[in-house]
């Protein structure tokens, strides 16, 4: 027979179980951003980070976190986008975490890459339906944008990603790309 003593520290030891098992997991999984946000709190940075390192993953070249790229795209949000555009991606980086506690119960951050990536195709096809219906961008369409921009004007995506040739060599016409390598526009 289970006598009070013994039901309360049941009690005690599902709830510290509880606590930590819907908190531990979480922050184990976060490891601490390496910059300082200046326009996004915390939760929209470490998803701005999470969903950069998704569009511009490491390859044989640096990835967009290496690259800076999540830094990049909060000075633009806070130096230099109009407030509408700006409100966008914070109203939209909170929007993701917010579909992530939805489905898997944790922030975006914390997601397998998998799930990250569900979460973000399906943000995908809604900014391609808003481009065809002629509604207004939607914020994953901006975002992408700026981290396109901040990675390939970076100086891994401009010179290791690229084949930047400050200086260009004699001209000559036709060459076939395979014997160029990587080059500004294919």
């Amino acid at each position: 027979m289970l006598n009070r003593r013994d039901a309360f520290r049941g009690l005690a030891l599902t709830m510290g179980m509880v606590s930590v098992g819907f908190a531990g997991p979480v922050a184990a999984a976060l490891p601490p951003l390496a910059w300082t946000p200046t326009a996004l709190d915390a939760e929209q940075a470490r998803a701005l980070d999470a969903i950069a390192e998704l569009i511009v993953p490491k390859t044989d070249t640096p990835g967009a976190r290496e690259a800076k790229v999540p830094q990049f795209v909060d000075r633009t949000i806070a130096t230099y986008l109009p407030p509408a555009q700006a409100d966008l991606l914070k109203a939209g980086l909170t929007q993701v975490d917010a579909d992530a506690r939805a489905a898997h119960g944790v922030v975006f951050a914390a997601l397998k890459p998998e799930q990250q990536a569900q979460i973000l195709t399906r943000y995908d096809q809604e900014a391609a339906a808003a481009r065809k219906a002629w509604k207004p961008r939607h914020f994953f369409s901006v975002l992408k944008e700026y981290v396109t921009i901040g990675y390939f004007t970076s100086e891994p995506g401009a010179t290791l990603a690229l084949n930047y040739d400050p200086v260009p060599g004699e001209y000559r016409g036709c060459v076939p790309l395979a014997e160029i390598g990587r080059a500004w526009a294919q």
